[in-house]
């Protein structure tokens, strides 16, 4: 049996590190992130404060652990339920066919005319800067991508001697799909949610930078990015941190899910 990549573990320790963060913030990082203190504002990172001040005097370390609690939770949240959406829509598409198939995938074709990432953006605009807004936008458009894979791999699956036995049995659709259908596309769509990972903590970094993500009493990784850049010469840890958690969320995602990928390719090398 083929063993997981180094990268693969590599991966889950960044992811569980950042996890570790968000969830014991108020323990770890004990100072109010929405606390200022003009007199200390632009203060570089010292013993006292890890990661130094803001422009308002607020600890950069405070906000950096409590942002990581909201791009998790959007990020998870989104991830499942597209990707429940995706399963449900793109299997009814794969198994029935014919018209039913051809009508879902107009459907998709007119998803995929927008691009995600503008199309959540002027949806955020419209109903206004919430963490709900924010999910509700990033879902739109992010089952489409899981539905298109769904389809594809339920096509090739529906015509194996199995799942032709079953049906030969007696065996209802629902039955069918998620006795042994489902079971055996769960290991792409688990690669394809931990890559969506990644792309869901990007796209939510964003539209936070462009004010549209949570609300400002909330801290997140894209608004300390913003605020930061008007600061960037006389206090660069203010957007070096935040960079820095970004890229290590996103880079653990990315090295599960290539780990992933490996494994469950039966043509890569051990």
């Amino acid at each position: 049996m083929k063993k997981l990549k180094p990268k693969f573990y590599l991966g889950c320790l960044l992811i569980a590190l950042t996890t570790f963060l968000a969830v014991f913030a108020p323990q770890i990082a004990q100072q109010d992130p929405t606390a200022m203190d003009l007199s200390k504002r632009h203060e570089a990172p010292s013993s006292e404060n890890w990661m130094g001040r803001d422009q308002n005097g607020a600890d950069v370390f405070a906000q950096v652990a409590h942002g990581a609690r909201v791009s998790l939770r959007v990020a998870f949240t989104v991830v499942l339920l597209s990707a429940a959406i995706g399963l449900l829509i793109g299997s009814v598409a794969g198994y029935m066919g014919g018209w039913t198939d051809n009508l879902i995938m107009r459907f998709l074709d007119m998803f995929y005319a927008f691009p995600g990432f503008l199309l959540a953006l002027s949806l955020v605009a419209v109903l206004g800067p919430s963490i709900g807004n924010l999910i509700f936008a990033m879902c739109i458009t992010g089952w489409t991508g899981y539905a298109r894979l769904v389809r594809g791999e339920v096509l090739h699956l529906k015509n194996r001697e199995y799942v032709t036995g079953a049906f030969a049995a007696g065996a209802g659709p629902l039955r069918i799909l998620t006795r042994h259908i489902w079971p055996n596309l769960l290991g792409i769509l688990v690669v394809q949610m931990t890559f969506g990972m990644s792309g869901t903590i990007i796209t939510e970094s964003g539209l936070s930078f462009l004010g549209l993500g949570a609300p400002p009493t909330v801290p997140t990784w894209g608004q300390l990015l913003n605020s930061g850049r008007r600061i960037l010469v006389e206090a660069p840890h203010v957007s070096l941190f935040p960079g820095l958690a970004i890229l290590v969320l996103v880079l653990g995602f990315n090295l599960v899910g290539d780990g992933l990928r490996d494994w469950l390719n039966p043509r890569s090398a051990n």
